[in-house]
């Protein structure tokens, strides 16, 4: 008789395994005291520790009882508190696209958010400004969505499914013959040809899909960032590693995004003659797109820890420069979220109506 009940055990492990990508009845109800009690909240998304911790550590990031330090909800941890006044939920995304694209849209989903902060480090595609440097991007563009041409095919060749509206020509094209180094000649490798994401964007047509490329941010916050730009920033790591200028925080036209670690000096010159690029990393695009389409304003803060794929005089940059640089982004942060308490009764509207 008891071996007649294991089929029924088994499935019912597999179910409750299963049902563990569902969000409790449990988990709602402290996820909605969190935004009764808290919200509407300015999110706060980070990809790692080493940029999560300095703002831990740091006093201007206080407790706010009656909410709880943090809910852990599908494999993230939502922390809760307050920056100059203004109530914030923090959560750490991890390394990629797809980890930022996920965590940004669980974020928006579970809590009342009016507004994004994103912030950490990047790799630096303009020579004409240093490591430790924090820039504020005004544009933001994925650039690892391809359409990869065949052997033989050139710019003048449509692309497949081209005609049908899903890839184009329009955004231009890498060419790895032109890279080659014992000089241009042909190449089997061939093309590359730049997309957009296909997006959904709240205000649209389920299912009826959008173009985007360049996403702006926030033009409220951009605005608000110039408010940054004469900040004091450290330019020494410990008393013998210094920068040769104390870093600035610019705001700029272009960061750019991809699911590659970016150290290949050839590719970072393509990136900024081609694109415009300044910062070059792995998150910031994919939290701009979901932002963009739930139309949740965002600004994204990055501080340069290298020249992506050398050729500075500072020697090993990204591994001695790693903790300036995060410091550097979450200084500027720290600084920027106190600005939106006075952002405007419009936006924390716009949050409500979402919701």
């Amino acid at each position: 008789m008891a071996m007649r009940w294991w089929p029924v055990l088994v499935a019912a492990a597999m179910m409750a395994t299963a049902a563990e990508g569902f969000i409790s009845a449990k988990t709602w109800s402290a996820v909605r005291r969190a935004n009764d009690r808290g919200g509407p909240f300015v999110g706060l998304v980070v990809p790692n520790a080493y940029e999560m911790d300095p703002v831990l550590n740091s006093p201007s990031f206080t407790p706010t009882p009656p909410l709880p330090s943090y809910l852990d909800i599908q494999g993230r941890r939502f922390r809760f508190g307050a920056i100059g006044g203004q109530n914030v939920v923090m959560v750490m995304t991890g390394l990629s696209m797809l980890n930022a694209g996920l965590t940004t849209q669980l974020l928006l989903s579970l809590f009342r958010v009016k507004g994004i902060v994103h912030w950490g480090i990047a790799g630096n595609a303009d020579e004409g400004l240093q490591i430790g440097d924090v820039t504020i991007p005004e544009l933001w563009a994925h650039l690892s969505l391809w359409n990869w041409q065949r052997y033989g095919d050139g710019p003048e060749n449509e692309l497949p499914l081209e005609a049908a509206g899903d890839y184009t020509r329009d955004l231009g094209f890498l060419n790895f013959s032109d890279y080659t180094a014992a000089g241009p000649s042909p190449n089997e490798l061939n093309s590359i040809w730049f997309q957009p994401e296909e997006i959904f964007p709240v205000s649209g047509t389920p299912e009826q899909r959008q173009h985007a490329f360049w996403v702006p941010v926030s033009s409220h916050y951009f605005s608000l960032a110039e408010k940054l730009e004469g900040m004091e920033l450290p330019a020494c790591v410990n008393a013998t590693t210094c920068l040769p200028r104390a870093p600035r925080v610019t705001r700029v036209r272009r960061g750019c995004s991809a699911n590659v670690f970016l150290d290949n000096a050839a590719y970072r010159q393509f990136l900024r003659a081609k694109f415009g690029c300044t910062p070059v990393e792995m998150e910031s695009a994919a939290v701009a797109l979901v932002a963009h389409q739930h139309a949740v304003p965002f600004l994204t803060i990055r501080s340069l820890s290298d020249l992506a794929g050398g050729g500075s005089s500072l020697g090993n940059e990204a591994g001695e420069f790693l903790a300036i640089a995060a410091q550097n982004a979450v200084d500027v942060m720290l600084k920027f979220v106190p600005l939106l308490a006075d952002a405007g009764a419009a936006h924390d509207a716009v949050a409500a109506d979402k919701w």
